[in-house]
């Protein structure tokens, strides 16, 4: 009993989030292999995304295939939806950043009533009192921040940056619960099989021992062993159903369908020969690193802006004021134009700016910090899962002879109890061998099949569209080219960036190198497959022809 087809010899054929969707009742599949090492969709009829994030669908479907699952999360998760609206939202701070350049026009109108009361001679006053109405409108155009407007646009972008990392973030967890909710299902139905089995197994061996022990051929004890061993092996089944029920619903909670009858999942294709080259890999291509870099270019880009407010402001302000000649009456007007330049140059501040510099540049020296972290962290990700990925794949070869040897162990030893060769005992020990060594088989497999999920994930490779070859892809540009340019004034602001850019420079378009001194170790893979000569052939005992034993009395 195995989890997958075919045998371990051959497991290089299984699967390729961390590609972490499909329609209500799933995407159709052909198993057509591609480069990618997925079968290729053929006419998927995948869901349409609705603006609440949500996919046409009235009813849970059941999910049978890898692909139908895949599909259906990338498009209808709710955390992974969730996050892409978070990113939609975070791309609003560059049109936001832009739209400081443009002019801001203001307009304020008031109807007051006054009444002043002012003594001319003691004891006599002069009591004016009415009504009046007075219209404003103010201008007012930015010329030049020296670098202010100019940080904020580099910041708003390298925000940006880091919440698409954190998009990829979460789409790579969500793919890779959907692949170990679903490898987990099969491993534990699998298992609970594998209990059945061997449940059947020790209720065929008791009413043979009620049978044996009727005409005294065996022992009250010998009895009560395997009576023993059928109450625990019921107590077996009834916790690994327990644990098929909890992995079936974490499939429902990361697909949002039903498991069904599933299928073998295919090959789950690495990309990478060698774990220098999955190092390399998941050294550009990781969203940990990338966005921790990114995090790193937003507090750059802050100390950048905190640096310009010690330079001047220069803007164009014009104003025009309707109104009364006096506050008591509305019949006579005055019309009051008014145009400036203004320059604002910051003096004194009782060290505000300075200090607001020196915490920018130390929280950046903490992002830079966390570059290193981020860096270690990676290869440590990438290194544990490639080494459970190759220990599981090397153990499958000495679990599946250990499979095949326990079974004609356990079938030699009944024919060798029956003849009395064997003891009960002996065959119940063989019974429970069998039994735990193809449940770590089932295990095994299942547990080489997530360590490879666990790697493209740490590599940055686990992405529904680059596991589903033909899957239409989320496109993380096409909400920021929408709005990207709606805060811009045409011809204007493209100028005023310009000029107010030529006093920061791009202060966020180079990487940071590492300098952690440990960032140029790379940890060696400890696992080495044992080369050990073939087994030979293990012969079942056959029927003996010496005469059994008396019955034991």
């Amino acid at each position: 009993m195995t989890v997958f087809r075919g045998t371990a010899l051959n497991l290089g054929a299984r699967l390729t989030m961390l590609a972490l969707l499909g329609s209500a009742s799933g995407v159709a599949m052909a198993q057509v292999p591609t480069a990618a090492g997925m079968p290729q969709p053929s006419e998927p009829q995948l869901p349409r995304e609705t603006p609440e994030g949500t996919i046409a669908a009235n009813a849970t479907p059941t999910l049978t295939t890898l692909q139908d699952a895949i599909a259906r999360a990338y498009w209808s998760n709710p955390t992974l939806v969730a996050e892409r609206s978070t990113l939609k939202s975070v791309d609003t701070l560059y049109p936001l950043a832009r739209s400081n350049y443009g002019p801001q026009v203001t307009l304020q109108g008031s109807h007051q009533f006054t009444r002043t009361r002012s003594e001319i001679f003691p004891g006599l006053y002069n009591r004016p009192e009415g009504f009046s109405s007075t219209a404003q409108i103010v201008f007012s155009q930015p010329v030049t921040s020296f670098g202010r407007r100019a940080s904020a646009e580099q910041n708003a972008l390298a925000q940006v940056a880091l919440e698409r990392e954190q998009l990829r973030l979460v789409e790579a967890s969500t793919m890779f619960g959907v692949i170990s909710a679903y490898v987990s299902v099969i491993r534990d139905r699998n298992i609970v099989e594998l209990a059945r089995q061997n449940l059947s197994l020790l209720e065929r061996q008791f009413s043979d021992g009620q049978k044996r022990f009727a005409v005294r051929d065996i022992t009250s004890s010998d009895l009560q062993q395997v009576q023993t061993r059928v109450e625990f092996g019921r107590a077996q089944l009834l916790n690994a159903q327990g644990q098929l029920g909890s992995s079936q619903s974490l499939f429902l909670q990361a697909t949002g369908g039903l498991p069904g009858a599933l299928t073998t999942p295919p090959e789950l294709a690495l990309g990478v020969p060698s774990l220098d080259a999955a190092y390399a890999m998941a050294e550009n291509g990781s969203p940990i690193i990338r966005g921790a870099q990114s995090r790193e270019k937003v507090s750059r880009a802050q100390i950048a802006q905190a640096q310009a407010e010690r330079n001047p402001n220069i803007s164009l302000e014009s104003s025009g004021t309707y109104g009364p000649t006096n506050i008591y009456q509305n019949q006579l007007r005055t019309t009051d134009l008014r145009s400036s330049v203004v320059v604002t140059m910051p003096l004194i501040d009782s060290g505000t700016r300075r200090l607001s510099i020196e915490r920018a540049r130390q929280q950046n020296d903490a992002d830079w910090r966390l570059v290193d972290a981020a860096l270690r962290e990676t290869r440590q990700s990438v290194a544990e899962a490639w080494d459970a990925h190759r220990a599981a794949l090397a153990s499958l070869i000495h679990l599946r002879d250990a499979s095949a040897a326990a079974q004609a162990a356990y079938d030699g030893a009944v024919i060798q109890e029956r003849a009395g060769d064997r003891t009960t005992l002996d065959v119940l020990d063989l019974a429970r061998d069998l039994l735990n060594i193809r449940t770590s088989y089932a295990t095994a497999e299942a547990s080489e099949y997530i360590a490879r999920a666990r790697l493209l994930s740490a590599m940055g490779n686990l992405e529904a569209p680059k596991l589903i070859s033909g899957l239409p892809a989320y496109d993380v540009n096409a909400n920021f080219d929408r709005v990207k340019r709606k805060g811009d004034i045409p011809l204007l602001t493209p100028i005023l960036s310009g000029l107010d850019g030529l006093t920061t420079g791009n202060v966020i378009g180079r990487e940071r190198p590492v300098r952690d001194p440990s960032g140029a170790f790379r940890v060696e893979s400890a696992v080495t497959p044992l080369e050990v000569p073939p087994a030979p052939p293990v012969q079942v005992p056959s029927t003996p022809t010496a005469p059994a034993k008396p019955p034991r009395r």
